[in-house]
């Protein structure tokens, strides 16, 4: 092996090392995105039943 060839597998090894991080980093973004969402058209929900129950009292 010469020189060029170490410092080739070398890069490429440090490239999945960054590039896992980042997916890892961005799936983990997407997840809590998905739930904030999740959460929020659950509180819209609630929302316009516990309305339409106590507007219908009056």
């Amino acid at each position: 092996m010469n020189k060029s060839t170490v410092w080739t597998v070398i890069g490429v090894v440090v490239a999945i090392i960054i590039v896992w991080i980042l997916v890892d980093v961005l799936f983990s973004l997407l997840w809590f995105i998905g739930k904030l969402v999740i959460v929020l058209i659950v509180a819209a929900i609630v929302f316009f039943v516990l309305r339409g129950i106590f507007s219908r009292r009056d």
